[in-house]
């Protein structure tokens, strides 16, 4: 993990969220993309809808290995999703860092 700047798009989809992108949200704008409920979405990523809930919402932080699957299950980017992950732990923290990942 370095200290960088955001890049162009992130501010850009922060702009139009009209907050910070997080892993919950990100899940939350596929969930309503697919026109899924949150039962239907939950059983799809293994977890219950009131776990997905709390995802959504902010309350609850997901594990960079829980992101990874998460990607896997929806077909998405596993980059985009840990980096998402590890971005609320090191917020959570306190601590002043953005956090960029590079396939490995």
């Amino acid at each position: 993990m370095r200290t960088k700047t955001k890049s162009k798009t992130m501010k850009y989809l922060e702009q139009v969220a009209g907050r910070p992108l997080t892993l919950g949200g990100l899940i939350e704008s596929i969930r309503l993309g697919e026109e899924m409920s949150q039962t239907a979405f939950a059983r799809k990523l293994d977890v219950s809808p009131s776990h997905l809930c709390d995802i959504e919402r902010g309350r609850k932080v997901v594990s960079p290995e829980r992101a990874a699957r998460f990607a896997k299950i929806l077909g998405r980017s596993p980059e985009q999703f840990v980096r998402l992950s590890l971005q609320e732990l090191i917020d959570e923290a306190g601590l002043k860092m953005i956090v960029n990942i590079d396939a490995a």
